[in-house]
């Protein structure tokens, strides 16, 4: 008989994509896979998008700012959590694994009362209120960052690091180029991803630089949907995108220096990739202060060079660029020894052996 596993977690991409680089690995182990998400979050998109059987529940926010909505959403929670308790009744899971975000706090809690084990993943170097609310009904809570194990409960935080998706790791640098079809030459290709959060500061950024910067590179520049510059489109080495999906892999291959934001997932990525990168994190203006903490930890052990927001004008930004791609090779050897890599089999073999508890 096949063991099955639900995964849950959602509201953002960031929430889903740790999720779906475990079901590889999870089928392969012979687990049947079930995913518990909200009814329209993009995690739904994805997931089937992915051949995964899906549920949605009701999901609130709780917020710690005023909002009309913090009077309804506790009522769409309570009727999460009875959809969640149903559903995993019916299903009957051995375990469950949850990657946060709202929607998981529900999913949690019942299984909680329903004696079924549940795995939690912290992706950021500070817990977020999710994944505290739902601490004390796991068992073991897995984390990316191996600071954060003084900030989760005695006996139950195990350092993994963050599960990457395979298929990133299968890139082809000749397909990417015959994809951007940029000019050729002796230029090495840099790769912007703005991310879906406050991309525009990046953006203005990058483009203000670009008169220099593509005297040495060829930018390709992810830059965030409806955030293309029309007039720009004919300038040579320079490509952007709204948003790239299918040829991600291919890009991240082509790529010798990559900028980007500081999400988990982006610079867990980047590690696992090799990608010699300049992060630019979110600042307190726009987030809790998370990428700030998670850019922090991968500069100070070698991974990334960091370049905060306050301090980016076109003379920081080009400098910090060309002063990562001139150590490029430092920054590599420093990942290729990162303990972090290998999380997609350090979290299975911890869902595997809970299992035999």
């Amino acid at each position: 008989m096949a063991k099955k596993i639900v995964l849950t977690g959602g509201g953002t991409a960031g929430h889903c994509y740790p999720n779906l680089a475990l079901v590889p690995t999870l089928k392969d182990s012979g687990y049947d896979i079930t995913y518990i998400g909200s009814y329209k979050g993009i995690e739904k998109e994805l997931v089937e998008a992915a051949g995964i059987r899906y549920y949605g529940i009701a999901t609130g926010k709780l917020r710690r700012y005023f909002d009309l909505k913090n009077f309804t959403d506790p009522f769409r929670v309570l009727k999460g959590f009875a959809e969640a308790a149903h559903i995993l009744r019916v299903l009957s899971p051995d375990i469950v694994f949850s990657k946060g975000g709202f929607v998981s706090v529900p999913v949690v809690k019942a299984a909680a009362m329903l004696h079924i084990p549940v795995i939690i993943h912290e992706s950021d170097m500070t817990p977020g209120l999710a994944n505290k609310l739902s601490y004390s009904s796991a068992r073991k809570i897995c984390c990316s960052f191996k600071d954060t194990m003084a900030k989760l409960p005695d006996g139950k935080g195990v350092f993994t690091g963050s599960p990457i998706r395979r298929s990133l790791l299968k890139g082809d640098p000749e397909r990417a180029k015959a994809f951007v079809n940029m000019r050729e030459g002796d230029y090495p290709y840099l790769m912007v991803i703005g991310g879906s959060q406050g991309a525009q500061h990046v953006n203005e950024a990058i483009r203000s630089a670009l008169p220099r910067l593509t005297g040495k590179y060829n930018v390709i520049h992810l830059c965030g949907r409806g955030k293309l510059d029309p007039t720009l489109s004919r300038l040579a080495g320079y490509m952007q995108y709204e948003y790239i999906s299918d040829e991600l892999a291919d890009l991240y291959a082509l790529a010798d220096i990559v900028v980007s934001r500081a999400g988990s997932n982006a610079i867990f990525e980047l590690l696992a990739l090799r990608k010699p990168n300049l992060l630019v994190p979110l600042s307190t203006a726009g987030s809790r202060g998370d990428q700030i903490l998670n850019a922090g930890y991968f500069e100070k052990n070698g991974y990334s060079k960091v370049l905060m927001e306050k301090d980016m004008d076109t003379d920081t930004l080009i400098s910090s660029i060309n002063e990562v791609y001139d150590n490029r090779d430092a920054y590599i050897l420093a990942m290729e020894n990162a303990p972090e890599n290998g999380a997609i089999q350090a979290i299975c073999d911890i869902i595997d052996s809970e299992l035999e508890v």
